[in-house]
């Protein structure tokens, strides 16, 4: 039998945010998914949404949420994404995005959203990656 656990916490003198957690612990006998840079390219290999950034971010979703199921997992299983935006971006379209796709998770995960100078590709305007963690059935 596997076991873990994840705390998501928030302790007293920090912020509590519906959105995001401050910290998560993880115990026990766990598989770490760990999520590379997803863009808003499409299974044939083509950019999703040029020019909005809403879009792209609907489906940067959609990979990471085809990438978890791959591995049995869900969103509610994601401790910590990571969100590069071009500049220009509004953060609200992609939390609108994320609302609509995922919708709300019981333990939201950590966040980090920072602006960079560009992504991989001009037209991306959206690049996300994370880490999550399920029960490992083979421990």
């Amino acid at each position: 039998m596997t076991t873990f656990s994840k705390e998501h916490i928030s302790p007293d003198g920090l912020f509590k945010s519906p959105a995001f957690s401050q910290a998560v612990t993880v115990r026990g006998s766990a598989k770490t998914i760990y999520i590379g840079g997803q863009n808003a390219v499409n299974a044939q290999g083509s950019l999703v949404g040029s020019g909005d950034a809403a879009a792209q971010t609907r489906q940067v979703l959609e990979n990471i949420k085809t990438i978890l199921t791959s591995q049995g997992a869900t969103f509610d299983d994601v401790v910590k994404l990571n969100i590069h935006l071009a500049p220009g971006v509004d953060p609200r379209d992609g939390f609108g995005a994320f609302r609509e796709v995922v919708g709300e998770t019981a333990q939201p995960p950590l966040v980090t959203v920072v602006f960079v100078a560009g992504l991989a590709n001009p037209e991306y305007l959206v690049e996300i990656d994370g880490v999550a963690v399920v029960a490992d059935a083979d421990a």
